[in-house]
C-alpha cells in the first residue's frame, strides 16, 4: 500500500506499516508535508518540515538498529498551537505570544515523540482556545474542509480540519467546554475529551485550569484509542494528573456492546435540528442491533450548564492570563511606566478574549463572588450528581454532540450568546470532568455531518471506545 493510502487508512495502519518495513517514516512524512503545504483552509499556523524530516529519519535509524519503533512509529501528527513544542513556535493564536518558542515539550507531546510520532505542524485555533468556531484566531479563521463557507467548530478547529482534510491522520486538541468534541462533530471525525486528570496538562497554555483537558482527534475510534494510550498516565510535573492505570483502550474498540445499557437524552434529541436528531437515532440503532439496550435518562440541571460555565471558565481565565504581561512572553508594547506597558501590551488581545477576561473579573469582584461564582460552582456540583444518578441506570449517556451542523462563517460573529449556544451539549460533561467521545453519525442538514456524543463515568474511557466503535464502524 502506498504512503498516500496508508495516511488515509489512519494512525494504526500507518504505524504498523512502518514497524513492518512496508513503508518508511520518511515517505509518510513527505506526503503529509506536501498536503500541509497545500493547506487552503487556514488549519495550520506553522509547518516544521526540517524537524519532521529529522524525526522521521530517527525512526528509520532506530528500526535499522533493531530498536522498538513505538506504537506511533513514523505517524505524522498535527498539534494544537496551545501545546508547547520545543524549538517550534507556540502562539495559542494570540499576538501576545507571537514569536515565542518554548524551551520544552508539553508532556503529551514528549510522549507522542517517544512513541515514534512525527510532529509535522502546529494547528490553528480560536485565540487562547476561547471560541466555538475557530474564527477568533489572531492569524485568520479556519474553514471547514467539507464546506469552506462553514466553520470547522472550535476551539480545536485547526486540528479537526487537518484530520478531515487528510493532512495528517491524527491530531491533538484541547477541550475546555467542548473544544475537541464539537469540531470533531462539525468536521466528521472522531474526538475524545478524556477524564479530567487522565492526561497531563503540563505545557498546555492555560485557559481554565479546572476544565482544560488535552484530547486526541482521528478518523477512527481505534486510532483515537491508540493516541490516548500513548498520552495517558500520571505526570509528576502536573499535580492535577491522576494516578490511574492506563488501560488497553485500543482493545476496547473490539469488545462489542452486548451488555451495554445506553442512556438516551431525549430532551437533547428534541432540541436538535431534525437531521441531526435523525442521524443520532440511527447511530443508536446500530448499538441496539449489536446487543445494547436503550433507556431514557435526564440531566435535570443541564439547562444551567451554559450559564455556570461562562462564569467559571472566564473567572479562571482572568487569573491565568495575568501572566501575559509582555514581560516574560511575546512582544511588549512601549509606554512610560509599568502600568502603561501592561495596558498597551494587553490591548493586543482579541475582542472575545477581552470579553471573557472582563466577565471573569466581574464574577470574582467583592460582593459578587458568592452570588455569581459561588452559585455557578454549586450548579457544577449538581450537574455532576445528575450524571451519577444517570449512571445508576446505564453505562454511558448518549445524545447529539452539537444541536446543529457546522454554521456559516460569520453567522454568529456579532452575537456571542448565539455562539455560546453551540456548546450546549458538550458543557455538562466538562462541568462534571467526565470523559466524552464524539463520533460521526452521518450526513444531516445541508449534507454536513452530525455527531453522536457518548459520556461515561470518570476513567471509563474503555466504555466509550467499545460503544463508539459500534456506533461508527470503520
Amino acid at each position: 500500500m502506498s504512503a498516500e493510502r496508508l495516511l488515509a487508512a489512519g494512525v494504526a495502519a500507518a504505524a504498523e506499516a512502518v514497524r513492518e518495513g512496508r513503508v518508511s517514516a520518511r515517505e509518510l512524512v513527505e506526503v503529509a508535508l506536501a498536503r500541509c503545504g497545500e493547506d487552503a483552509h487556514g488549519a495550520l499556523l506553522h509547518v516544521d518540515a526540517e524537524g519532521a524530516r529529522a524525526a522521521a529519519d530517527a525512526v528509520a535509524a532506530a528500526r535499522r538498529a533493531g530498536g522498538a519503533p513505538g506504537a506511533l512509529a513514523g505517524v505524522p501528527l498535527a498539534i494544537k498551537d496551545n501545546l508547547c513544542t520545543r524549538g517550534v513556535p507556540t502562539t495559542a493564536a494570540t499576538r501576545l505570544l507571537e514569536g515565542w518558542v518554548p524551551p520544552y515539550d508539553a508532556t503529551v507531546v514528549a510522549r507522542l515523540r517517544e512513541a515514534g510520532a512525527v510532529i509535522v505542524a502546529k494547528a490553528n485555533l480560536d485565540e487562547l482556545a476561547m471560541g466555538s468556531s475557530s474564527e477568533t484566531s489572531a492569524f485568520g479563521p479556519v474553514r471547514n474542509p467539507l464546506d469552506p463557507s462553514r466553520v470547522p467548530g472550535g476551539s480545536s478547529g485547526g486540528s479537526a480540519a487537518a484530520v478531515a482534510a487528510g493532512m495528517t491522520p491524527g491530531a491533538l486538541g484541547s477541550d475546555t467546554g467542548g473544544s475537541v468534541r464539537q469540531p470533531a462533530a462539525f468536521c466528521g471525525v472522531v474526538g475524545l475529551k478524556p477524564t479530567y486528570g487522565r492526561v497531563s496538562r503540563r505545557g498546555l497554555v492555560a485557559f481554565a485550569s479546572s476544565f482544560d483537558v488535552v484530547g486526541p482527534i482521528a478518523r477512527t475510534v481505534r486510532d483515537t484509542a491508540r493516541l490516548l494510550g500513548v498520552m495517558a498516565g500520571p505526570d509528576p510535573e502536573d499535580a492535577t494528573s491522576a494516578d490511574a492505570p492506563v488501560e488497553a483502550y485500543e482493545a476496547a474498540a473490539e469488545e462489542g456492546v452486548s451488555t451495554l445499557r445506553v442512556g438516551v437524552l431525549r430532551a437533547s434529541l428534541d432540541a436538535a435540528e431534525p437531521g441531526v436528531a435523525a442521524r443520532v437515532v440511527e447511530s443508536l440503532g446500530r448499538l441496539v442491533s449489536a446487543g445494547a439496550t436503550l433507556v431514557d435518562v435526564d440531566l435535570p440541571h443541564a439547562d444551567r450548564a451554559l450559564s455556570a460555565y461562562y462564569l467559571l471558565a472566564p473567572a479562571e481565565a482572568s487569573s491565568n492570563l495575568a501572566r501575559l504581561d509582555g514581560m516574560r512572553f511575546g512582544p511588549r508594547a512601549s509606554a512610560p511606566d509599568l502600568r502603561g506597558t501592561h495596558e498597551a501590551t494587553r490591548a493586543g488581545f482579541g475582542a472575545e478574549v477581552k470579553r471573557r477576561i472582563l466577565l471573569g473579573t466581574y464574577a470574582l469582584r467583592a460582593g459578587y463572588r458568592d452570588q455569581l461564582y459561588g452559585r455557578a460552582q454549586r450548579v457544577r456540583t449538581r450537574v455532576a450528581r445528575d450524571y451519577e444518578e444517570a449512571f445508576a441506570r446505564c453505562h454511558v449517556v448518549a445524545g447529539p454532540t452539537a444541536p446543529t451542523v457546522a454554521f456559516p462563517l460569520g453567522a454568529h460573529a456579532g452575537d456571542p450568546m448565539a455562539m455560546y449556544q453551540a456548546d450546549l451539549e458538550t458543557l455538562p460533561a466538562s462541568l462534571a470532568g467526565l470523559p466524552a467521545l464524539s463520533v460521526p453519525a452521518g450526513a444531516a442538514e445541508d449534507g454536513l455531518p452530525a455527531g453522536l456524543q457518548l459520556v461515561a463515568p470518570a476513567f471509563a474511557e474503555r466504555r466509550l471506545f467499545a460503544a463508539g466503535a459500534v456506533a461508527h464502524p470503520t
